[in-house]
């Protein structure tokens, strides 16, 4: 079966076989017209590469508008290392590829910088700077600023009481029902964040040893699917993209949806779908953007991070507009969150993909 590959309305996109991995290394810069691209580089297993290409395309246009959204003079890119599913990448062959992948950021002269993703961490982008000047996100030791999920949480805790407030009147979680669906670097921190407010968890991870997490924070542990579907306030997907989709949201149980997952909706028409639920969502775009503020604002422009409101409170801002206007408009707060970033980056003189 063929993968029907997203909009290529990008600058540039490259993928070729690294020549000391041999794996497919994968680049796609969507818009430069605000600044250099930005946006990890994830290690993923796929069916079908072309899988992998597709997403490269689909991630960066997110970062896009991702950068936008939040007020950075940056455009979106995306890095791929494409295994097959299951396949290990570890030792010599990790770093090899690793390497490859820094060549091909070299290759584009500073036309997209890189960090970490989903499968690669700051450890990995100390082998990618070896080859090129363009990788962030280093571990403290080497100068960078280490991974960013703990921004990334932060921003998104700032998404989530901007989302309860629009669909509650208020944003005090305590007693309210959450489900986090992915326990990972940023799932594991929201959910810790929310159980210290007292808000009432169910949590789900497709690694069981994160049960030992669930049973620290008196979650109700579940499988996947239950997670997703559960009877709650506000569902929290923290793991891998497409997870609403004309299979799921007839499904789903919930009042309001804000996670940190990327590219949530399999589509953009799925966003009329979950609108006519009467469910709210908060743009994935604009509530995960805490990482990337982060990695910019410290690891690319040399800030400081000693208060992280500064850079952060642009999130709930962002949402507390995004679904007034909704409200008011009779539009669906993705409407509202892509024009608020066409309108940032129409302000920089030239659209996405130009």
């Amino acid at each position: 079966m063929s993968t029907r590959l997203s909009p290529l309305d990008h600058e540039r996109l490259i993928a070729r076989r690294g020549a000391r991995s041999g794996l497919l290394c994968i680049v796609a810069v969507h818009s430069t017209a605000a600044g250099f691209a930005c946006g990890g580089m994830r290690i993923l297993g796929y069916e079908d590469r072309w899988q992998g290409v597709d997403d490269a395309l689909r991630l960066s246009r997110g970062m896009t508008y991702k950068c936008a959204a939040a007020g950075l003079a940056h455009g979106g890119g995306k890095g791929v290392i494409a295994l097959a599913p299951g396949e290990p990448l570890e030792g010599e062959r990790r770093i090899a590829a690793l390497h490859d992948f820094g060549d091909l950021v070299e290759s584009l002269d500073g036309a997209y910088g890189t960090s970490a993703d989903v499968g690669s961490s700051a450890e990995d982008m100390v082998h990618v700077r070896e080859r090129t000047r363009h990788a962030y996100s280093l571990p403290a030791r080497h100068g960078g600023g280490g991974e960013p999920s703990a921004p990334t949480a932060a921003g998104l805790e700032r998404a989530l009481d901007a989302t309860c407030r629009a669909r509650f009147a208020s944003d005090d979680v305590g007693g309210r029902t959450v489900a986090v669906l992915g326990l990972g670097q940023v799932g594991g921190r929201i959910a810790r964040r929310l159980a210290a407010r007292g808000a009432a968890l169910t949590v789900s991870d497709v690694d069981p040893a994160k049960q030992a997490l669930a049973a620290e924070l008196g979650a109700t542990w579940v499988d996947p699917d239950t997670a997703l579907t559960a009877d709650v306030d506000v569902l929290v997907p923290c793991a891998l993209g497409g997870v609403l989709n004309e299979d799921s949201v007839p499904r789903l149980r919930c009042r309001a949806i804000v996670g940190a997952a990327n590219n949530q909706l399999a589509h953009d028409g799925v966003a009329d779908l979950v609108h006519a639920r009467g469910i709210l969502w908060a743009p994935d775009f604009v509530a995960n953007a805490g990482g990337v503020i982060y990695a910019v604002t410290v690891d690319v422009d040399g800030g400081s991070w000693h208060d992280p409101g500064a850079h952060l409170d642009v999130i709930g801002e962002n949402l507390d507009a995004i679904f007034t206007r909704a409200a008011a408009e009779g539009t669906t707060p993705l409407h509202e969150a892509m024009a608020l970033a066409e309108a940032r980056i129409a302000g920089h003189g030239a659209g996405a993909g130009r």
